[in-house]
């Protein structure tokens, strides 16, 4: 039988709870139990919250979310699950904001979050293609390929 109870103590922050585990022997029950708030903790990490400002609306994005962030003349498109949202947000400030170690620069003008990558393919003249998600395709400058390499542990 497991025995859970709550613990007001205000010396906490309310949106960072302290999560103890207690038991006479560490089982597999506990471990399970242990595991499961891990990846709980990793879920509320990543689906940060990212407000977008266009034309009509303010939005609210999750940044898990978010396949692709692209300069086009001088609007930002963010391709996302849900569908593409347009913005007059600059890609530094944009890339700023999301703060994710999953959004890498690829170019110039774009920015992937790396849980949405599927595959890279060679191009011309040293770049590649890089297919997301949806079937978006976008091309990773030559500039940027060996970061983008590096990042994702290859050599």
């Amino acid at each position: 039988m497991v025995n859970c109870r709550f613990e007001l103590n205000p010396q906490f922050s309310a949106t960072e709870p302290e999560v103890i585990v207690r038991a006479a022997s560490k089982n597999i029950d506990i471990e399970e139990l242990i595991t499961y708030i891990e990846q709980y903790q990793n879920q509320t990490i990543s689906s940060k919250i990212l407000p977008v400002k266009t034309n009509d609306q303010l939005i609210m994005l999750k940044t898990d979310a978010i396949i692709l962030a692209d300069i086009q003349q001088s609007t930002l498109l963010i391709y996302t699950l849900e569908g593409t949202f347009t913005t007059s947000e600059t890609l530094i400030h944009f890339a700023k904001r999301v703060d994710n170690t999953n959004f890498i620069q690829i170019s110039k003008h774009a920015y992937i979050n790396l849980d949405h990558l599927l595959s890279l393919s060679d191009s011309f003249s040293g770049n590649m293609t890089a297919t997301l998600v949806k079937n978006i395709k976008t091309d990773v400058s030559r500039k940027y390929v060996k970061s983008l390499m590096q990042h994702l542990g290859i050599k």
